[in-house]
């Protein structure tokens, strides 16, 4: 006879959802994590995507956005692997782990931000100070920043609490494009992007506002691989510690010291790609993630397939009058002729 499995209720886990990676191109694979503190062979998983707030669906008690089931949302395995379709943020995702019969859930995890998007968009999302970490009470700007026609486009922001499809009212807003924050807090924190009517959309900004004494100053924008990049570590009382050791950490790893405060990377690569951060006497900055994209591929001109198709017509003219040489050469001295003179002579003929 069956035992019956008996599960001790208490407080309700929350899981915690990590992907990777968090910031990709186009086509990228993901994979999606969802952990669980309480240890479990018979867990089962469920995966969600956030959308704006939809009566119908599933969503939390704030109501701020809703949870969309992915397809074939529900699985054994606790990671799930999807392909972000197009250039588009695609939000935040969501999981949450049952058990039992009847189902004993856990609460919904936080939804971390994934971006997938064009690098070279035809509209850009300016930040001033052009910078991903800023301090608490400072200011800040954000604007879409257009190559084109600059109708239609409104800046948008994803936090992990709800999502804006402007700025907030407590914020001095100039344009629909355009928002200042003239004091931040900490939940000024978000992912902020342009979008357009007809679905197009900028690069990814992800603002962290920080309420300690040390900020990194990285790219907002994602570096092309070979460039120079420095990150400086940033102190709010700068003028007291002009110059203090620093370490320089990517991916929770101690990578550099450097005693200015600065850390240059010569010639970018891919590899150098990653969560940086800094730490000195003053304290410890938030992570930011470095996006490196590689060189593009010119393709080439018309110009040049004309060049390299005369150089080939050349190449290959002079392997034939070579081999031409070596079997009149052949001949003539199987007719054993040695007057130098006449051999010219027939060479000219046959060349002519």
């Amino acid at each position: 006879m069956l035992k019956p499995v008996l599960y001790q209720i208490t407080d309700q886990p929350q899981p915690v959802l990590s992907i990777s990676p968090q910031w990709l191109n186009p086509g990228d694979l993901v994979t999606l994590s969802c952990g669980v503190k309480e240890l479990s062979t018979d867990w089962r998983f469920s995966w969600y995507r956030t959308v704006p707030y939809r009566a119908g669906l599933p969503s939390l008690s704030d109501k701020s956005y809703s949870l969309q089931p992915l397809s074939d949302n529900v699985t054994s395995e606790d990671s799930y692997t999807l392909i972000p379709a197009g250039a588009t943020p695609t939000g935040g995702y969501v999981c949450r782990a049952g058990r039992g019969d009847p189902v004993y859930d856990t609460l919904y995890s936080q939804p971390p931000f994934l971006w997938s998007g064009d690098l070279q968009p035809s509209v850009s999302l300016t930040v001033n100070p052009n910078r991903t970490q800023h301090f608490r009470w400072t200011s800040l700007s954000l604007s879409c920043e257009l190559k084109g026609n600059s109708t239609g486009w409104r800046l948008k922001r994803y936090t992990e609490t709800a999502w804006q499809s402007q700025c907030p009212s407590t914020w001095r807003s100039i344009t629909e494009s355009t928002c200042t924050i003239t004091s931040l807090n900490t939940w000024s924190s978000g992912v902020f992007w342009c979008e357009s009517g007809s679905g197009e959309y900028s690069n990814a900004v992800n603002i962290t506002v920080n309420d300690g004494d040390v900020i990194l100053e990285s790219p907002v924008h994602p570096v092309t691989e070979g460039d120079s990049v420095t990150l400086t570590c940033t102190f709010r009382y700068q003028e007291t510690n002009p110059k203090l050791k620093t370490d320089f950490y990517k991916d929770g790893v101690l990578i550099k010291n450097e005693t200015t405060g600065e850390m240059t990377i010569p010639t970018v690569s891919k590899s150098d790609e990653g969560f940086y951060k800094c730490k000195s006497g003053q304290g410890e900055s938030p992570e930011s993630w470095v996006t490196v994209r590689v060189s593009p591929v010119v393709s080439p001109g018309s110009s040049t397939l004309v060049l390299v198709g005369v150089v080939v017509g050349l190449v290959v003219a002079g392997v034939l009058l070579v081999i031409l040489l070596v079997l009149l050469w052949r001949y003539q001295n199987r007719k054993g002729e040695t007057n130098l003179l006449s051999f010219h002579g027939k060479l000219l003929i046959c060349l002519g």
